[in-house]
């Protein structure tokens, strides 16, 4: 990702000399990154560049909340120190793993992957890639979409742990609960055709208009996560007293209390 960065601003990245060592000073990154290889705010600095016969090159890259790069991948691979933050990264088909301060990121050649920051915090990394003798050092792919980056800010159980599904139904309709995981959220709500944010808004509406407090209190904590905001909420209880009758309004409205508070 920054080495996409990198690529882009390589003809002002300080050369080492071959014979003396040498110190690029440090210093918060400022230069925004291309929005066309990345989603969000993030900004690169520090750029370094290895003199003849190598072929290394780098760059710090902080991201802001919710920043992140496009799918892509180095035919050389790619190595990523995190320096600051929580991040995650994640590789096509693999699962997501988040990377804290000293963890260490070895991209293996070729594999199309991403990074960036968490939904909740920034995240800063140095990122390192190898020049190859012919052709570019980073493919850049198409963008990591809304519902991709949503899931991966999911929380995952544990390897042993059970789903939330799996604990309220797996005893008793254990089918129940696998076309939950599965198909409810494992497609559904993964399906890019609408954001996290506009499912998160439609499915609390549905609730309330049901009038289904219990589901309702944990997806609007959910709602908020995924970036609707208080105020949407409030509008869209005060829209559906209307349809769904005041009732149904009136508990919506006890449970968002809770749900602001605790979000």
């Amino acid at each position: 990702m920054p080495l996409l960065l990198l690529v882009l601003v390589l003809a002002s990245a300080p050369a080492l000399a071959q014979d003396a060592l040498a110190v690029v000073p440090g210093a918060a990154p400022t230069e925004r990154a291309p929005t066309d290889r990345f989603t969000g705010v993030a900004r690169v600095g520090n750029r370094f560049e290895a003199a003849a016969p190598a072929r290394m090159y780098g760059a710090t890259v902080a991201f802001e909340p919710g920043a992140r790069t496009h799918w892509h991948a180095h035919p050389l691979g790619q190595t990523l120190v995190v320096t600051a933050g929580t991040g995650h990264v994640q590789h096509w088909g693999g699962s997501v793993e988040e990377v804290r301060p000293g963890d260490v990121v070895v991209v293996p050649p070729g594999v199309k992957h991403w990074h960036g920051a968490g939904p909740d915090g920034p995240m800063t990394h140095v990122a390192t890639v190898e020049r190859p003798a012919e052709g570019v050092a980073t493919e850049w792919m198409e963008p990591v979409t809304d519902a991709q980056y949503a899931a991966s800010a999911m929380p995952a159980p544990e390897a042993d742990e059970p789903s939330r599904a799996q604990q309220l139904l797996g005893d008793i309709a254990p089918a129940l609960a696998d076309l939950t995981d599965d198909v409810l959220y494992g497609q559904v709500w993964a399906d890019p055709a609408l954001s996290p944010r506009d499912r998160s808004l439609v499915t609390v509406s549905a609730l309330v208009a049901l009038d289904r407090p219990d589901q309702l209190r944990s997806h609007l904590g959910l709602a908020l996560r995924n970036g609707v905001t208080e105020d949407e909420v409030v509008a869209a209880i005060t829209h559906l007293a209307f349809y769904a009758g005041w009732p149904s309004a009136v508990t919506a409205v006890g449970l968002a209390r809770e749900a602001f508070q605790e979000n």
